[in-house]
């Protein structure tokens, strides 16, 4: 925020006419003027250097172990996904569900489709309502 009119004529009056160039360059505000100070390279110490080390060991290491983690975790979830469909195989059939009065109330069709079904229906998985 810059000084207010009445303050700087109240510190020019009295300092006189005559400012010294280092009054008059703390007065003057310039924020945006100058750049800060670019970093040209990180210094030369046993804490960049193992930070460099660290980036280094990161990026070696990133093809060896993730490739074979994401094989190996796709492996596992794709057992998995059949283990559970060879379970649903093997149980009874559900029961059907029941319709209450109170489920599926719709003032208006839905703009899309036949207007009974919401945009993301899956036959497969929801009971279709009559």
């Amino acid at each position: 925020m810059l000084p207010r009119p009445s303050m700087l004529r109240a510190l020019r009056l009295s300092t006189g006419n005559r400012q010294s160039p280092v009054l008059r360059n703390a007065l003057q505000c310039r924020f945006a003027s100058t750049e800060p100070p670019k970093l040209v390279g990180p210094m030369d110490n046993a804490f960049n250097r193992e930070r460099l080390a660290v980036k280094h060991h990161a990026a070696q290491s990133a093809g060896s172990v993730v490739v074979p983690a994401l094989i190996i975790g796709g492996l596992n979830a794709k057992n998995l996904w059949d283990e559970h469909w060879e379970h649903w195989e093997h149980m009874p059939p559900l029961e059907e569900r029941v319709q209450y009065p109170y489920m599926n109330i719709r003032t208006k069709a839905y703009p899309w489709g036949d207007g009974d079904k919401v945009s993301l229906f899956d036959p497969f998985n929801q009971a279709i309502q009559s």
